[in-house]
């Protein structure tokens, strides 16, 4: 089970954070286009960055927590979906203290 270590932790960010959307109906997968504009560009240029980290000898990844799926580069498919799971998790939380304190959309 070990291998799933980081999978499990970006699981557990998303079963935090996704009963937002229908409880508080934040409506940030409601507009999924306007997330993927948001964070797309921002995951690839982190892709980009630990790409060279990895090439550079600068980082390295567990291989015993990873799920074992490595793409060429040697980037693990964990940190990519770190790089989509963590974000969306964090408009779901901005999105939904707006909510609460009556901000409206900008």
């Amino acid at each position: 089970m070990r291998h799933l270590a980081y999978v499990s932790v970006l699981a557990g960010c998303l079963f935090g954070a996704l009963w937002l959307e229908p409880v508080l109906k934040v409506g940030v997968l409601r507009r999924w286009r306007r997330l993927l504009l948001t964070v797309l560009p921002v995951a690839a240029v982190f892709v980009l960055w630990d790409l060279a980290a990895i090439a550079a000898g600068h980082w390295h990844f567990d291989a015993s927590q990873m799920t074992g799926v490595v793409f060429s580069g040697g980037l693990p498919l964990d940190e990519v979906l770190f790089f989509l799971v963590v974000p969306v998790c964090a408009i779901l939380g901005f999105e939904a203290v707006r909510k609460v304190l009556r901000r409206p959309d900008e």
